[in-house]
């Protein structure tokens, strides 16, 4: 069941819960610009944005998305607003929300969901659900692994034979994090017979196909976001 009518047209805007890679101990979370780019395109668009995670209450972000060159417009005017602090740091239990409510599902991406939404049952069900009612699923760098195990009704997985992207074994490696990793996104997925799609390291891409609206690295989320919004338009 989609959200229909004059209502204002909703987002769900999921979050990890995890803030360190497995036992390396390294400090992980959401990728900022992620969260925060797509919170203020989606909003200014004039959609309601709600953010949840799978255990509520304060996401963790990445450290390292706070620093320089890694702030973005976004990252600095989420800083000095009190209600998208707010909402960040109470986001909605991501089983409690009747998500037949909402018209699109953003995920952004750090490495932190490689442990938590990549196997989240309720998560996997939603997507399935959406895909299927043909509600735009936008996911960016890390996000689309959460697709690996997503399967439709025919018991195939919802990837094979669908364009995508995600972030790069290459990206990975370039910043010496492709060791600590859960499994690679690129490799998973392929594997379930995506047609993996991916431009240069850190270059915006965008690739859509059908409900599936996927984006390389951060600096694909604001693109990606821009490209949910004018979709929810119609």
């Amino acid at each position: 069941m989609k959200a229909t009518g004059n209502k204002q047209k909703r987002v769900l805007l999921v979050m990890s819960s995890v803030d360190e890679m497995g036992v390396s101990g390294k400090h992980t979370g959401t990728w900022f610009t992620e969260v925060a780019a797509p919170y203020y395109i989606l909003t200014e668009a004039g959609y309601e944005v709600v953010l949840a995670s799978p255990h509520g209450g304060e996401a963790p972000i990445d450290l390292l998305s706070h620093k320089v060159p890694f702030t973005t417009e976004y990252t600095e005017q989420f800083l000095k607003d009190p209600v998208a602090l707010y909402a960040a740091r109470n986001t909605r239990k991501l089983r409690n929300i009747d998500y037949d409510g909402f018209d699109a599902l953003f995920v952004p991406g750090g490495y932190g969901l490689l442990w938590d939404l990549a196997s989240d049952s309720h998560l996997l069900k939603m997507i399935k659900e959406f895909h299927t009612g043909q509600r735009p699923i936008a996911m960016v760098c890390h996000a689309p692994a959460i697709l690996r195990d997503v399967k439709k009704d025919n018991g195939e997985y919802l990837v094979k034979g669908v364009n995508l992207t995600g972030f790069k074994n290459a990206e990975d490696a370039e910043i010496e994090l492709d060791k600590h990793l859960l499994f690679s996104l690129e490799d998973e997925l392929k594997s379930r017979g995506a047609n993996y799609l991916s431009k240069a390291n850190w270059e915006p891409n965008v690739v859509i196909d059908g409900p599936l609206m996927t984006g390389q690295s951060p600096a694909s989320a604001a693109p990606l976001a821009q490209a949910l919004a004018d979709r929810l338009k119609a």
